[in-house]
């Protein structure tokens, strides 16, 4: 009966909601403890380190508990998770070279496990826009009570003679120096330089009149504490960032710190005294930091890669010790976090850090969130009442978001900037405030859209400009080309000219037959050619040349322009093909006139006409010949400018030499008849 009852299906039904209801309340139990535990160290950091320790375990907590009942609950990596744990595992190899190891690795198991539960608090349990609200107002109530406790300690006074913050000699009227609930004003200055820059970047992106002048407010509270701190590098840095923001971005911005800055110097001349000292040694303190950089650098020659062990640099600094000479100094830190961390953990390790926080800077700066224009505030006169509901209103989430990536961009900035005079990540809580925002601009870089109105923006004016710039280059290659072309036809018409000798182009002349005067005329030409190389061959060389010359018409005019190199050549080529053609039928027309001298001559002359006198016939063949010359000029330009080879003029004169030969005998036929 008792198996029967418990099979019974309304039972298992009754468990199995009972189970899902308590299942559920498990995991509402576990997100509230990893949340309010995030909530409750964010507002206690500030305040009391001992106890925003506590909150981190008991978020750490939940949020183990919450991974264990919640299956919609999945682990989320951040952006730089990897020099991160590159970082972590680097550090804990230096212990190994720390002369005392287990004190480095007490210190590095408590330390570097804070920062790192910090980093997995924040970075797994903040997905929604509307949380990054609660944090920033807890933060904010913090913020608010370190600066009203620093003003409570300026007015009612605190002596810090005793306290060693100050030089006595250099600045005797200093007696005052705030640290609120830090534990010196150089560590709340620092913390003040971030809570000013988170402060600046919500102002910038918010458009609410009301809001704007509250952020202004509390800038100007936080500068004040500042400048009671009287820590020249921060005031110096945060002095920077708002003046180069000023600069490159709003010149409004500029002209208010500047103002700002001289009420304070006007309000406190110490102030001014002390701001001015950086620029010389009249404080031992920068002396002092001369002589820790000089002994750290000297530490990181001597050991590069594991350095000298996770936090034992007030171990190893009297045996580098060149300033102090064994004075009773307890020197914790090199008042430099680049030569600190290179000192401590080598440099891969100090690589791998700086990886992980100069990325954190850039991502936060580069992170961008859509301009929602249609919620955006009207604008108003300042004359406008102020409606105090505002402030109490929701912001516009991409506002707001856009002003966190910001703020936390340039605290990041401030924190660099700050450790090239001292070293404030040596404190653990500002170390734990680096690693939170380090952790909430992963977590907004996953909150923005893949590409937000902005980006939109500037990648249609990219695409303008990618136009324009295609259509240059496109012009500029379609001009190019042209040139080419045109260098390429020049440069063709100078081989062409420099193979053929080219001349004016004739106009062609009709192909017809030719008349029996121009016959007559040839044949005349012929037989006096042909009498002048019988000549040339009985005449001394010199005479044979010139006489050549002018039988071939081949003497160039005085004032005839010198021909270029590949001009004379192929000319030269041409004249002794000629010549030697020429000799070899006027040889071969001796030899045939030497054997026929016996031949029967030829019929007389046609009845009725008397012989003509061997004078009269060449007086008629030189004129006839004149004409003929003319008409071979003609003819030879025509060729030349159809660029005739070689070849077919050697040709046309071997045809022009047999046709001469058989007019001589012709002609001697003629005379042997008379």
């Amino acid at each position: 009966m008792l198996g029967r009852k418990n099979h019974n299906p309304t039972t298992e039904h009754i468990r199995e909601k009972r189970q899902a209801i308590r299942h559920e309340r498990w995991k509402d139990r576990a997100q509230a403890a990893a949340w309010y535990g995030l909530l409750a160290e964010v507002f206690l950091l500030p305040l009391s380190p001992g106890l925003a320790t506590a909150a981190l375990l008991i978020g750490i907590a939940g949020t183990a508990l919450r991974f264990y009942v919640d299956e919609t609950f999945h682990f989320r990596h951040l952006r730089f998770d990897v020099p991160a744990v590159l970082f972590v595992a680097i550090s804990g190899l230096s212990v190994l070279a720390s002369p005392d190891r287990g004190f480095s690795f007490y210190n590095y198991y408590n330390l570097v496990g804070v920062y790192v539960l910090t980093y997995l608090l924040v970075g797994q349990n903040v997905r929604r826009p509307a949380q990054m609200k609660s944090i920033l107002r807890l933060a904010a109530a913090s913020a608010a009570i370190v600066i009203i406790y620093g003003y409570y300690q300026f007015l009612f006074g605190i002596d810090i003679s005793s306290m060693k913050w100050v030089d006595g000699d250099a600045f005797p009227e200093l007696r005052k120096r705030v640290f609120s609930t830090w534990e010196n004003p150089n560590i709340l200055a620092g913390y003040l330089d971030i809570v000013i820059c988170l402060a600046f970047g919500l102002f910038v992106y918010c458009k609410n009149r009301e809001r704007r002048i509250i952020l202004g407010v509390f800038m100007l509270a936080a500068a004040a504490c500042l400048a009671m701190t009287y820590a020249r590098g921060a005031c110096l840095v945060i002095a920077v960032i708002l003046a180069g923001y000023g600069i490159l971005k709003d010149r409004r911005v500029f002209i208010a710190c500047v103002a700002v800055v001289a009420i304070l110097f006007i309000a406190d001349p110490v102030l001014y005294e002390r701001i001015t000292s950086v620029f010389t040694k009249v404080d031992t303190s920068t002396e002092m930091r001369l002589a820790f950089w000089e002994s750290t650098i000297a530490m990181i020659q001597d050991h590069p890669f594991l350095g000298i062990g996770w936090g034992a640099y007030w171990m190893v600094y009297p045996e580098y010790d060149f300033y102090l000479q064994g004075a009773n100094v307890l020197i914790v830190h090199a008042h430099n976090i680049y030569l600190n961390y290179m000192a401590e953990i080598g440099i891969p390790g100090a690589v791998a850090f700086f990886w992980f926080f100069f990325g954190t800077m850039i991502l936060a700066l580069r992170t961008n969130f859509p301009a929602a224009q249609a919620e955006q505030a009207p604008k108003r006169g300042l004359r406008a009442a102020f409606q105090w509901k505002r402030l109490w209103q929701d912001w516009n989430e991409n506002e707001l978001l856009e002003g966190l990536a910001k703020g936390i961009g340039l605290a990041v900035l401030s924190i660099a900037l700050n450790g090239l005079t001292d070293d404030l990540l040596f404190n653990i809580p500002s170390s734990m405030v680096l690693w939170m925002l380090a952790s909430l601009a992963g977590v907004l870089s996953l909150l923005s859209p893949p590409k937000t109105a902005k980006a939109k923006e500037t990648s249609a004016y990219g695409e303008g400009a990618k136009k324009f710039l295609s259509g240059l280059t496109s012009s500029a290659w379609q001009n190019a080309k042209e040139a080419k072309e045109k260098v390429n036809e020049k440069v063709q018409s100078k081989v062409n000219g420099v193979l053929y000798r080219e001349a004016p182009a004739e106009p062609e002349t009709e192909t017809k037959e030719t008349p029996a005067s121009e016959k007559a005329g040839d044949e005349a030409k012929a037989q006096k050619t042909a009498a002048k190389t019988e000549s040339i061959a009985k005449a001394s060389p010199d005479e044979a040349e010139s006489a050549k010359k002018e039988t071939d018409g081949t003497a160039a005019p005085v004032a005839e322009k010198p021909l270029d190199p590949m001009d004379e050549l192929a000319e030269e080529v041409r004249k002794a093909l000629l010549q030697r053609k020429q000799e070899e039928e006027a040889t071969k027309a001796s030899a045939e006139a030497e054997k026929e001298p016996a031949a029967a001559p030829k019929a007389a002359e046609p009845a009725g006409k008397e012989p003509q006198d061997a004078d009269a016939a060449e007086e008629k063949a030189d004129k006839q010949e004149t004409k003929v010359k003319e008409a071979k000029e003609d003819t030879g330009e025509k060729k030349e400018n159809e660029k005739m080879p070689v070849k077919a003029e050697s040709a046309e004169t071997e045809t022009e030499a047999k046709e001469a030969e058989g007019h001589e005998e012709d002609k001697r036929n003629i005379k042997g008849d008379d």
